[in-house]
């Protein structure tokens, strides 16, 4: 296991340093969101105390949509240079290849977070009433679900003709029920409502986060002997 884990790492890493070097999977991500939010504040009065209800949606709708375009990346990039028969060749557990593109794909994803999350606040004028300990791990925690499943499918789709829009077909139906838990834990957090109420929810995304990464943890071999 710690070999897995210590290769998986040096593979996010040399991911994770190829993406410091062009920014251009973290540009896209960024600027797409940025336009989401900003499109978004003219087209709803974030004066209307109505349109703050439309927030915890918005957290997810960026971080989904933003994240689709680098999961696209993430294994398109390594057809380039036959790279990934390489990958394949490699003296390596196929399990730790999955791993590391997870941790590469999470750290980005929560980078653009950073971001897009306070200007989406900003923008909407919004005021952080809840615990900032909370949302962070409630949104910590649904973003590693979906990580988990996109990354999965991407290798899956990877080898498709179509596979930017192959992608979004395979992955959104299996979010659905993540991004539920997620916009009603989101919710209840910034509203400081009874956080009984978001445990709960956030149970139900932890309990997913595990069952699909021991699921694509075990699974991720055989898409690598038929890609």
């Amino acid at each position: 296991m710690n070999s897995i884990l210590g290769d998986a790492m040096t593979i996010a890493g040399k991911d994770l340093s190829n993406e410091l070097k062009t920014k251009q999977t973290i540009g896209m991500m960024v600027i797409f969101s940025s336009l989401v939010i900003l499109v978004l504040s003219f087209a709803f009065d974030p004066t209307n105390n109505m349109v703050k209800a439309i927030i915890p949606g918005l957290v997810w709708l960026i971080t989904v949509f933003s994240g689709i375009l680098g999961l696209n990346r993430s294994f398109l990039s390594e057809h380039e240079n036959d790279c990934l028969t390489g990958l394949r060749s490699a003296p390596i557990d196929p399990a730790s290849i999955y791993l590391g593109k997870v941790i590469a794909n999470f750290s980005l994803v929560t980078v653009v977070q950073l971001i897009s999350i306070p200007v989406l606040f900003i923008l909407f004028d919004y005021h952080f009433i809840g615990s900032y300990v909370w949302f962070t791990l409630v949104v910590l925690c649904g973003t590693f679900g979906f990580i988990i499943v996109g990354t999965f499918l991407a290798a899956l789709a990877a080898n498709a003709k179509n596979s930017e829009m192959l992608l979004p077909v395979l992955l959104l139906p299996l979010l659905s029920p993540l991004m539920i838990a997620g916009v009603q834990a989101t919710r209840i957090v910034l509203e400081n409502e009874n956080m009984k109420d978001a445990v709960s929810w956030l149970q139900l995304m932890a309990a997913y986060d595990l069952l699909f990464l021991a699921a694509c943890f075990f699974l991720f071999e055989f898409i690598m002997e038929g890609s």
